[in-house]
């Protein structure tokens, strides 16, 4: 887990600007010492139990990021539950300067005390139930370009697992394994992101994860997380074998890894073509992945971007679809994943939105484009089933496994 100076400084003053604030309130809300007393020992607690969290060894070779992750999401929760009650001690005293009663900044401060708790509530149910509430969204995808023998197709696409985080407890994973079994997909698609940082994450969960059945087998990419660039390696070469066993272990359990490569499912003389490209990363991290590798762009090539094939791509990073998929590719469909929503959702209705869509504008759902050439192409971002950085999904971002179905139409 990264936490770049450009974000840990401002975290480390909102949260002394907090503190201040709520002295301020504690001061007029009570003359006892022990009141004021409590007040500092459990700031003092707070502070110490930072500054040995942020100590912890996070980057290195052999280091366990689990304690980590829980401690910061311990402080954030604590932190958070503060600026709910700051927010209406804000609105009380506003009210009280422009009406001149103190009353209303009192309720402020009561109403305020429960906001706290509730935002304190909301993080922990995320923990405890919501990062369990496993949910299948079903998608038809209707195009002429689907071969006949095709219809009703079905694709199970699951991503982000982030194994790590679940230590050795295989619980979820198998309860998830066990949701997408029972959809009976013929494909089953893992869209990338499989652990937080190193490859032995993944052995406690091979048994559980060889349990996915479908009668065309199981395809996967690789996303950010499952390249090592999340931890600092004593040796080059120490990387460079965690990768090799990461594309070892999952031919173990019987997964055809995609590396810039394409595959055919068929059905008697027909077939619809699945493309696997590795990350298109993010800068600073690099970009690993190649679709002209995987399927040139050339018309003189028999099987290229832009043929009649019905065509599936695994793309774990939306932003390649957004920046040059849909452009200059007829691929009909790309599946992707890496938003995680992060890890909160907001939904009413057909309504959803998260914070995510300040960081990645296609972060969750299906998205729809005509290329350059007018064709239709679209994209479903899969919001994952796993979490990293905090040990939780707050509101709606349950757990994603999305079951499309093909649809073959006539032009």
């Amino acid at each position: 887990m990264r936490i770049p100076l450009v974000m840990l400084i401002p975290l480390l003053v909102l949260t002394v600007l907090i503190d201040l604030y709520l002295w301020s309130d504690v001061k007029r809300a009570t003359k006892r010492r022990g009141g004021k007393i409590v007040f500092w020992i459990s700031t003092a607690v707070c502070w110490i139990f930072l500054i040995v969290t942020l100590s912890l060894p996070r980057r290195e070779e052999g280091s366990d990021l689990l304690p980590v992750m829980w401690m910061l999401y311990v402080f954030l929760s604590v932190y958070l539950a503060k600026l709910g009650y700051i927010v209406c001690s804000l609105i009380g005293r506003l009210l009280s300067l422009i009406t001149h009663k103190h009353r209303g900044y009192r309720w402020a401060r009561v109403v305020g005390i429960f906001v706290g708790i509730l935002f304190l509530a909301v993080m922990w149910e995320g923990v405890f139930f919501s990062r369990y509430n496993i949910v299948v969204n079903r998608v038809e995808v209707d195009s002429p370009s689907i071969p006949l023998p095709f219809n009703g197709y079905r694709i199970a696409q699951i991503s982000d697992l982030h194994v790590g985080t679940w230590g050795n407890d295989t619980t979820f994973v198998a309860a998830l394994v066990d949701s997408v079994n029972s959809l009976k997909p013929d494909l089953i698609v893992f869209t990338g992101d499989i652990v937080n940082r190193e490859t032995k994450e993944i052995e406690p969960f091979l048994h559980t994860l060889s349990r996915l059945k479908a009668s065309d087998g199981v395809l996967s990419i690789l996303g950010n997380h499952d390249y090592g660039d999340y931890m600092d390696w004593k040796q080059p070469s120490a990387r460079e074998e965690n990768n090799r066993m990461l594309a070892v272990r999952q031919e173990s359990i019987g997964w055809d890894l995609l590396n810039n490569e394409r595959r055919f499912m068929k059905r008697g003389n027909d077939s619809i073509m699945v493309i696997g490209v590795e990350n298109i990363g993010d800068p600073p991290f690099p970009s690993y992945g190649d679709l002209e590798k995987a399927l040139p762009s050339s018309p003189d090539s028999v099987y290229n971007q832009n043929d009649r094939h019905f065509k599936v791509l695994l793309s774990h990073n939306p932003a390649h679809w957004d920046d040059y998929v849909s452009h200059k590719t007829n691929i009909q469909l790309t599946l992707a994943g890496h938003t995680h929503a992060m890890q909160m959702m907001l939904k009413i209705g057909n309504w959803e939105w998260s914070p995510a869509v300040f960081r990645y504008p296609l972060w969750g759902g299906m998205y729809e484009r005509l290329n350059d050439r007018g064709i239709e192409t679209k994209m479903y971002v899969n919001i994952g089933a796993g979490e990293v950085g905090m040990p939780s999904r707050l509101l709606s971002a349950y757990p994603e496994i999305t079951l499309f179905t093909l649809q073959h139409v006539r032009q």
